[in-house]
């Protein structure tokens, strides 16, 4: 059997993919990146269905190699019933903290028909970065349409994809 080596002595670098989709509906609010926006509809799920910062968190845990979201944060554990996806965020900032790993970046895009994301991506960029504790300029945050095709571009749901880097000196 091989040895498991680093990437070099002094610094060990990782990346990881995150995905989440909820469906859109009324008499939901609609959360995206820690920031309620005001829109008729809004994503369905057990906790606050914040797709972006559930993205991040798998992409993160990923990197780490600590599983995902829901082997954290089950829907099945009442706890987490309605639950603040930032709260959620901070703790899976600890969690891979806690061993030994630091963000590099992050790189999000969501993904939704309406409404438009752009007035929100500076509060939003805020306040990802100040949950993980990294500068603003680590953080990137991108949206696009369904161009009118799919479940995104029927505005029947929305999905966020990440990358996060990080390493451990």
């Amino acid at each position: 059997m091989a040895a498991k080596k680093s990437l070099n002595n002094s610094m060990e670098i990782r990346v990881g993919l995150g995905y989440d989709v909820h469906q859109l509906t009324e008499g939901r609010d609609l959360w995206l990146g820690g920031v309620l926006i005001p829109h008729e509809k809004g994503a369905l799920g057990h906790s606050d269905a914040d797709v972006l910062l559930h993205a991040i968190c798998d992409a993160l845990l990923g990197a780490a190699a600590m599983r995902d979201i829901g082997f954290h944060f089950p829907d099945t554990d009442e706890t987490y019933r309605g639950a603040d996806s930032k709260l959620l965020l901070r703790r899976t900032c600890e969690l891979i903290t806690a061993k030994g790993w630091s963000i590099v970046n992050i790189d999000s895009t969501l993904c939704l028909q309406r409404p438009k994301i752009k007035p929100h991506v500076e509060e939003m960029t805020r306040l990802i970065s100040d949950i993980c504790g990294v500068e603003p300029d680590r953080i990137s945050i991108k949206a696009t349409t369904g161009e009118h095709m799919g479940f995104v571009g029927r505005e029947e749901g929305v999905n966020a994809f990440a990358v996060a880097l990080i390493r451990r000196d």
